[in-house]
């Protein structure tokens, strides 16, 4: 029950540059942030990589390498890299810097669904680049596929062959029967680290009950053999985080999932999150794990197998 890990997502492929002045886009500023981020607590970073002109989400290998190296070199956290990269890639693509790294873990959505970001367009009245108002404004038609096949494709391309553990994002109850199932072909094993999402406009609303239901859930499904752990996008993010660290679960916050430390007051970098969050569940009598628990706990390979 004491130990809590404290996962951040850096920049993720959500929210856009003209939205906060404070999202890292550079591979310098992913570098300063994520070290950051660990310095104050986090013991596992979530990476997506985004092009440093645009500040678009981008699945180029090179981008990736261009911060990956220099975050293994500058701390030990562990380096948790997205499959899922934005629902408007290819699976390919979101694989390609994945398969290069080969790191120790990996995100995985576990099933195919509605992604709306639209409502977001709204909210910003001057805009930096030119795709960012229909990127956002087209996702009201948007479907992140990640069906059975592309799920067993990252499982067995990143898990079997390259010994990647996995962060599995469950938005929704049904993704709990999908881990089940790919649990019962013996395509994972556990201990399965869940990350439950809330607060996505196509998946779960951040109400306190579904965070309970979702854990007897799970519960019923996986028994002993699971941790899990909870994200929530947006103004929820605190309160979420909190009532999972009583529960006895993990916690996620970063800019990939709100750009606010409070009401109407943007962060102005993922440590202040992460310090936020920490003297959270302190005060609750949770201790931080270290870098070297979390792989522990998690059963990681270690930062010394990887490619990066």
């Amino acid at each position: 029950m004491s130990k809590i890990i404290i996962t951040c997502a850096l920049t993720g492929s959500i929210h856009t540059p003209s939205m906060s002045p404070h999202l890292p886009v550079t591979p310098d500023q992913i570098v300063t942030h994520g070290l950051a981020a660990a310095e104050a607590g986090a013991a596992i970073l979530h990476l997506h990589a985004r092009d440093p002109d645009t500040g678009r989400p981008s699945a180029d290998p090179a981008h990736f390498m261009a911060f990956l190296p220099r975050l293994k070199q500058g701390c030990d956290a562990v380096l948790n890299l997205s499959t899922g990269g934005s629902a408007v890639m290819r699976l390919e693509d979101r694989l390609a810097a994945p398969m290069a790294a080969a790191p120790e873990m990996c995100s995985l959505n576990m099933g195919t669904m509605n992604f709306a970001l639209y409502p977001m367009a709204a909210r910003v009245t001057a805009w930096q680049h030119d795709w960012e108002k229909p990127f956002l404004e087209g996702t009201d038609d948007l479907v992140f596929k990640n069906t059975p096949r592309d799920i067993e494709t990252v499982l067995t391309g990143l898990g079997r062959d390259r010994g990647a553990r996995f962060e599995f994002e469950c938005y929704d109850m049904g993704h709990l029967y999908m881990l089940a199932h790919f649990a019962d072909r013996g395509l994972v094993q556990p201990p399965f680290f869940i990350q439950f999402v809330f607060g996505v406009l196509g998946g779960m609303g951040p109400d306190p009950e579904n965070l309970t239901h979702m854990v007897r859930l799970a519960d019923k499904l996986f028994g002993d053999d699971y941790m899990f752990s909870v994200l929530a996008a947006g103004r929820m993010q605190m309160p979420m985080a909190a009532q999972a660290a009583a529960m006895g679960g993990h916690v996620r916050v970063g800019l990939e999932d709100s750009l606010m430390i409070a009401r109407g007051q943007l962060a102005t970098s993922n440590a202040q999150q992460v310090e936020k969050v920490r003297a959270i569940v302190e005060a609750l009598g949770r201790t931080p794990a270290t870098p070297a628990e979390a792989r522990a706990m998690l059963g990681l390979k270690g930062a010394d197998r990887t490619a990066i």
